[in-house]
C-alpha cells in the first residue's frame, strides 16, 4: 500500500504541471526509483526500469501528435508489468484428471496455510481436492494440516507413526489417484535454512510421486533476498510456480515479487492474512494497475462472473421500473460479500481513493459494516423488506430490528438512509431508460451517445457518490471496460 501511494503521488505530480519537460520527467522517475528502492527492489532492476521508461518516452515523443503525459504513463505501467512478468507459464490444471501438486519451501514461510488456501480456491471452483501431509520434520505440521482439512471438508492423508515422508507421500497420492481426486496437494518438510538434507528429501519425494507441478512458497518479508532461495530451489527440484505469502502491509513485498520474477519462475498466487479467502491469483498487469491506483476492472468483472454468475432478468426488470427494495439491497450486499474482503474489491475499482479502499488485509471496515446491515435486514419481516411498511415512521419497529440484530437504532436509521440513496439512483436510472435491455443495451447507448449517458448519470447519482467513484467520466470508462469484457466473454 505504501509503495503504491508513493508511485501514484509521483505520477500525479506530473498531471499538475502545464508542460511535461525533461526536468519534470527526471524528477518523477527519481521519486519512483526512490520508492522502489525503499520497497527493497534490486538496484539493477530499478536502474534498468528507469532507463527503459526514458528510452521509450523519447522514442515515442518523436512521433507527431502524441500526448506526452499518456505516453509516460503507458510506459511506466508497461515497464513495471514487464519487470514482474517472467516469460515462463505456470502449469495449467486439467479438469477430470489427477493433478499432483507438491509444495516446497523454507520453514515459517506459510506453506501449510498456503496449501489450505490453495485447496479452498480450487474447491470453490468445483474441483475435487485433497491433501497429503508428508512433513514429518515439524512437530505440529500434521495437526495443522488436518485441522485445515477438517475446516474445508477436504479429504486428508497422513500418519502419526510413519516417519518416512517418501512412503507417506507415495501411499497418499496412490490412494487419492485411485479415488479419482482432481487436485492432490502434497505438503513437504521445511527447514530453517537451505540444507542439503532438505533438497535430498524433496528430490526423493519428487521421484516417488512424479508431481505435475512443484509450487515454491516464499515469505515476502525477506525482500529481494528471496531471489537466491528461489534460484536454489529451482535448481534442486525445477520449480513450476511460486506463491508469495505475507504480502499484507509489508514494505519489502515489491522486492520479493520482483526478485522472483527475475529468476524466471512464474508467480501464481499472492497470500496475505490468515483467512482462506486472503489468496488471489497473480497477474502482473492487474497487480501494477492496482498498485498505481488505476483499479483492475478486468479482474473485478472476472471475479463477479465467477462468483455471482450472469445477469438476473427478474432483478433487471425491477430496476427498469425503478423498483429497489431492502430485499434487493440484501441480495446485492450478499453478492458483494461473496467477492471476498471489501477493501480488495474496492482497490479493483478505478478512482476509488485509498482511504476508502482500506490499507491492510485486516482493515475491512466496509465489509464489517455490510455484515451489520445484513444482520439488521435478517431481523426484518417480509413486509418490511418488500417496502410495504414505512420503517421511518415506526419507531417501535426500528427498536425491534435493532434488538434482534444486536445493533443500535441509529445504525438501523443509517441503513434506511443508505437504502433511500440507492433507491433514488435506481428510480432515476429506470426512468431514464438506461437500464432497459440490461448491460448489452447500456453498452450500445454508450457507443452511440456517450454525452447523453454522461448527462443521465449526472442526473441520477448523488454528486458526492459520483465524486467518490472518480466522477462521471471515470464511471463511464468503467462501464465501457465492463461492456468490452462482456463482449469478449460471450464471444
Amino acid at each position: 500500500a505504501e509503495l503504491g501511494t508513493k508511485l501514484t503521488t509521483a505520477l500525479n505530480k506530473m498531471q499538475s504541471v502545464t508542460v511535461v519537460s525533461e526536468e519534470v520527467l527526471d524528477r518523477m522517475l527519481g521519486e519512483m526509483a526512490r520508492a522502489l528502492l525503499e520497497a527493497d527492489v534490486n538496484v539493477k532492476l530499478v536502474g534498468d526500469l528507469r532507463r527503459a521508461i526514458k528510452t521509450r518516452t523519447s522514442l515515442e515523443d518523436e512521433a507527431a501528435g502524441t500526448n506526452r503525459r499518456k505516453t509516460i504513463q503507458r510506459a511506466v505501467v508497461e515497464e513495471l508489468t514487464k519487470l514482474l512478468d517472467p516469460a515462463a507459464k505456470a502449469y495449467e490444471m486439467k479438469k477430470g484428471m489427477s493433478n499432483v501438486v507438491m509444495f516446497v519451501g523454507l520453514q515459517g514461510a506459510g506453506k501449510t496455510t498456503s496449501i489450505a488456501k490453495f485447496a479452498h480456491y480450487y474447491k470453490r471452483k468445483g474441483w475435487k481436492c485433497c491433501m497429503v501431509c508428508a512433513d514429518t520434520f515439524r512437530a505440529g505440521a500434521y495437526d495443522q494440516l488436518r485441522q485445515n482439512a477438517t475446516k474445508l471438508r477436504c479429504p486428508f492423508y497422513g500418519s502419526y507413526t510413519e516417519a518416512d515422508p517418501v512412503k507417506i507421500a507415495e501411499e497418499g497420492v496412490q490412494q487419492f489417484r485411485k479415488d479419482g481426486y482432481e487436485v492432490i496437494i502434497v505438503d513437504t518438510s521445511g527447514r530453517h535454512r537451505q540444507e542439503s538434507a532438505l533438497f535430498d528429501e524433496m528430490q526423493e519425494i519428487r521421484a516417488a510421486i512424479a508431481p505435475d507441478s512443484v509450487v515454491f512458497v516464499l515469505d515476502a518479508t525477506q525482500g529481494q533476498s528471496v531471489g537466491d532461495q528461489a534460484s536454489a530451489f529451482h535448481e534442486a527440484v525445477d520449480i513450476g510456480s511460486v506463491v508469495v505469502t505475507k504480502l499484507d502491509g509489508h514494505a519489502k513485498g515489491g522486492g520479493a515479487v520482483s526478485a522472483v520474477a527475475a529468476t524466471g519462475a512464474p508467480i501464481v498466487f499472492l497470500g496475505s492474512g490468515e483467512h482462506f479467502d486472503d489468496f488471489e491469483l497473480f497477474s502482473a498487469s492487474s497487480f501494477v494497475s492496482r498498485l498505481l491506483g488505476m483499479g483492475d476492472m478486468r479482474g473485478l468483472v472476472a471475479q463477479i462472473k465467477d462468483t455471482v454468475g450472469g445477469e438476473k432478468p427478474e432483478l433487471m426488470d425491477k430496476f427498469c421500473k425503478g423498483v429497489f427494495t431492502l430485499r434487493d439491497m440484501y441480495e446485492q450486499f450478499d453478492n458483494v460479500m461473496k467477492l471476498g474482503p471489501l477493501n480488495k474489491v474496492m482497490a479493483m475499482i478505478p478512482g476509488i481513493p485509498p482511504m476508502l479502499a482500506g490499507n491492510s488485509a485486516d482493515d475491512d471496515q466496509g465489509g464489517n459494516r455490510l455484515k451489520r446491515f445484513m444482520f439488521m435486514m435478517d431481523s426484518m419481516t417480509d413486509d418490511e423488506l418488500e417496502g410495504r411498511i414505512d420503517l421511518d415512521k415506526s419507531h417501535s419497529r426500528v427498536e425491534r430490528i435493532a434488538r434482534g440484530s444486536g445493533t443500535h437504532p441509529v445504525e438501523v436509521h443509517m441503513l434506511l438512509k443508505c437504502h433511500k440513496q440507492f433507491e433514488r439512483v435506481v428510480s432515476k436510472m429506470g426512468k431514464s431508460g438506461l437500464m432497459k435491455g440490461g448491460d448489452a443495451n447500456m453498452a450500445k447507448q454508450m457507443q452511440r451517445n456517450p454525452n447523453g449517458v454522461m448527462q443521465q448519470l449526472h442526473k441520477a447519482m448523488d454528486p458526492r457518490m459520483l465524486q467518490q467513484m472518480g466522477g462521471a467520466q471515470n464511471l463511464m470508462n468503467m462501464m465501457k471496460e465492463m461492456s468490452k469484457l462482456e463482449e469478449s466473454g460471450s464471444g
